[in-house]
């Protein structure tokens, strides 16, 4: 009796817990804040319910049979060898339901795939990663990674509970930003394997596939911040690349999007310039916790046997050439990406800067931004 007890008060638990594990989760797909994902729901239903009535109708005639035509009741089954009538009844009732089902579908994906008449165009490209967004015609390029927070938090031996990080591996420190009520057509590759930019709340979701361009679209109706996520599996980071898109009205948006130009005009004149070391290893660190810290660790000691040292290896204290070489161009066959078109001129002076002088390095050299920019 008391294990009985035990056994119902753990079922009772689980039953509770499992409750408030699902407490954020609908039955039913979530509509969205597009046309699209409002067509997609609308499609959803329809086909929806015509699953249940043929489901009724089916099951329906298999209880009425086993209930009332059973052998307990006298029934004695048909002796046929084949029927015309019953032959054309299937074949034509389900062909019809098809049909049924078929127009709609059809009229949305023409619609999902009608990408013309854009009032801008962004171009998606997947790394491993994180996302990059190039505003075709505007002049603006960033990527976007996970934020610091969360990939503070992420580390292992961090001392920050995740919990406590909000949209934690929801969050990015540069969301796409788009306009209002505009239609966006948005053109998807990938620089390296295949991705998959996906946000729920936009009703679709399309691959970025390396040597190939995607094509989708979309029109927000609603000021606000949408989150999604990589759904397809690109590697170890796979999930901690998120996607954050931010609609802004078009006069905020016009506001962003000067800022956006001003800080790459900025970018620009800095990169022409001899910075501080000190700044430079300031601007280094930032760098380094955001694109390098996964693999090589927050000390630089990376992870023995998967991901070299930077404390004390060669590269870090040897030839310098070799050193820009590699954190530019990569290391074929090794998760080394190159990062010669990931980071900026100053980005990439920073963070070897700060590799060679930091994290248990100290050589004493400088690298200047111009000298990357005359290796481009």
């Amino acid at each position: 009796m008391k294990k009985l007890k035990q056994l119902l008060a753990s079922g009772a638990l689980l039953t509770f817990v499992s409750g408030l594990t699902h407490a954020d989760y609908g039955l039913n797909m979530p509509v969205g804040v597009t046309e699209t994902s409002r067509q997609v729901y609308d499609l959803h239903m329809l086909i929806l319910w015509v699953c249940v009535a043929i489901g009724v109708v089916v099951f329906g005639a298999m209880v009425y049979s086993m209930i009332y035509h059973r052998k307990s009741q006298g029934a004695v089954a048909s002796q046929f060898h084949e029927s015309m009538t019953a032959e054309l009844v299937w074949t034509v009732i389900p062909f019809i339901i098809l049909i049924v089902m078929a127009i709609p579908a059809t009229k949305v994906l023409i619609d999902m795939h009608d990408s013309s008449e854009a009032d801008m165009t962004v171009k998606v490209t997947g790394y491993q990663w994180k996302w990059r967004y190039e505003y075709i015609d505007e002049g603006v390029d960033f990527f976007s990674s996970l934020d610091a927070a969360s990939n503070e938090a992420r580390q292992l031996g961090s001392d920050i509970d995740p919990a406590t990080v909000e949209n934690y591996l929801l969050d990015v420190d540069h969301p796409l930003v788009i306009p209002v009520g505009k239609k966006v057509r948005i053109l998807l590759t990938a620089a390296d394997v295949i991705h998959a930019w996906w946000v729920p709340d936009f009703g679709w979701k399309k691959d970025a596939v390396p040597g190939f361009i995607n094509e989708a679209w979309v029109i927000v109706d609603e000021p606000g911040i949408y989150r999604g996520q990589c759904a397809e599996l690109c590697g170890r980071d796979h999930g901690f690349m998120p996607i954050v898109v931010e609609v802004k009205s078009e006069e905020d948006y016009a506001v962003w999007l000067t800022a956006q130009k001003d800080t790459a005009a900025a970018a620009k004149l800095a990169a022409i310039e001899d910075l501080d070391p000190r700044e430079l290893k300031m601007k280094g660190k930032k760098v380094y916790r955001s694109t390098c810290v996964a693999c090589h660790q927050k000390k630089g000691e990376g992870v023995p046997g998967v991901f070299p040292a930077i404390k004390g290896s060669v590269v870090a204290t040897g030839n310098i050439d070799k050193h820009i070489n590699l954190v530019m161009n990569g290391k074929a066959g090794t998760t080394m990406a190159a990062y010669k078109d990931q980071l900026s001129d100053v980005e990439l002076a920073a963070v070897i800067t700060y590799q060679r002088n930091s994290l248990g390095n100290k050589v004493g050299d400088v690298v200047q931004p111009k000298e990357i920019a005359a290796l481009r």
